[in-house]
């Protein structure tokens, strides 16, 4: 089953509502805006205690 997580896109500021694998502790991955089409690196990490930390950033950085 997939989690839900919102990140904001580094180009457009737009809010986006991803889904990740929690079956995967980390994992990053490169996947477009839904908005503005550019390139959004994201990192997930699911902590030992369950928790989800996401971060997204501009693939060029």
């Amino acid at each position: 089953m997939l989690e839900p997580a919102n990140i904001q896109c580094p180009y457009c500021w737009e809010m986006l509502g991803i889904s990740v694998d929690p079956s995967v502790r980390e994992q990053s991955y490169v996947e477009d805006c839904q908005v503005c089409c550019q390139p959004i690196l994201i990192h997930v990490v699911f902590e030992d205690s369950g928790e989800l930390s996401v971060s997204a950033h501009a693939e060029n950085e």
